[in-house]
């Protein structure tokens, strides 16, 4: 019943718009950003909270390469991360994996 009344939903959502005066429209388009951003936000926070300053972590470089290393610090929506070669990084906490080495 819930895909029935969310398919019912979006069809009327749907007839709505088609009768949205431009004002509407470009409200309604603000609201919309404003929560994909507060989803993603939200997502970001979690990913980050796997992590602490001084965890070992390993990534895919964009090279291919496994690198390997130690969380600095964590900024609003990556990891700064110093790696086993004596480099920076700032990586998405999406692609870091907990190291055990």
């Amino acid at each position: 019943m819930t895909n029935n009344k969310t398919l019912l939903d979006r069809e009327l959502f749907t007839e709505a718009l088609r009768h949205m005066s431009e004002a509407d429209l470009v409200y309604l388009n603000r609201m919309v950003v404003e929560r994909l951003n507060l989803l993603a936000q939200a997502r970001s926070t979690v990913q980050l909270a796997r992590f602490a300053q001084g965890d070992r972590i390993c990534f895919t470089a964009s090279d291919g390469t496994e690198k390997h290393g130690t969380v600095l610090r964590l900024n609003k929506k990556t990891v700064s991360v110093c790696t086993d070669d004596n480099q920076r990084w700032n990586v998405s906490p999406e692609l870091l994996r907990k190291s055990n080495l």
